[in-house]
């Protein structure tokens, strides 16, 4: 299986360099990896660096923790919006997930949703799928589903457990054929990115790309 173009070839460390942009942007050119994912503040910086390539930019609205208020999220998305970001990956609250206040989720959504509609851009919805009760990702499905977002996606990478097969089954199983599905958090090697692609993903964070296309094992390590 060639995984290469389900791949977003993610660095969102928190002391990331120029030189890691411009290292984890060639590599995407050369490898032909659907996306870069980085951090806010190099997104212009990778649109110049990709620029006449099929790769997209995307990157993390209120990263990692999904706690910002709605209107900081907002102010996040239209700054990645000028700076020409085509793709954001956003963390729901997940303080309101786990207080059953879905009602919040269900604004924070109806808020986002439509200015990055308006500019034509990609939308996915983190919800942390590792830290989630099987019948709280259902309700995910459910509800961000009806929404029409374009992807859900399990982990940021930053809690104890990231992407699992378990997840991604339970994702396919419960949206509709319109939304699709990116794994993230912990795919290191080929095979298990060939399993979660298997069970559905049609998209994978990952800060192993370059390993995960030679078939490589990364090792351990963060996302």
């Amino acid at each position: 299986m060639q995984v290469t173009q389900y791949i977003d070839h993610t660095i969102l460390k928190p002391t990331t360099l120029v030189a890691d942009i411009e290292k984890v942007c060639a590599e995407a050119i050369e490898y032909k990896f659907a996306a870069v994912c980085v951090p806010p503040p190099f997104v212009k910086k990778a649109k110049e660096l990709t620029a006449g390539s099929a790769v997209k930019v995307a990157t993390v609205i209120g990263f990692p923790f999904g706690y910002s208020a709605v209107e900081a999220k907002l102010a996040e998305i239209v700054l990645a919006l000028v700076d020409g970001a085509d793709e954001l990956d956003m963390v729901i609250n997940l303080i309101a997930l786990k207080n059953n206040d879905w009602q919040y989720l269900a604004n924070e959504l109806n808020h986002i949703l439509p200015i990055i509609r308006s500019k034509g851009k990609v939308i996915k919805i983190i919800i942390e799928s590792g830290i989630l009760t099987d019948e709280e990702i259902i309700k995910c499905c459910e509800l961000y589903g009806v929404a029409g977002i374009d992807y859900l996606k399990t982990s940021t990478g930053y809690a104890e457990k990231g992407a699992s097969v378990h997840a991604v089954s339970l994702f396919k199983k419960h949206l509709p054929s319109n939304v699709q599905i990116k794994a993230s958090g912990g795919i290191r090697d080929y095979a298990f990115a060939k399993e979660l692609v298997e069970a559905g993903a049609t998209r994978l964070g990952c800060s192993a790309g370059v390993a995960i296309a030679q078939g490589q094992s990364a090792g351990d390590g963060g996302y």
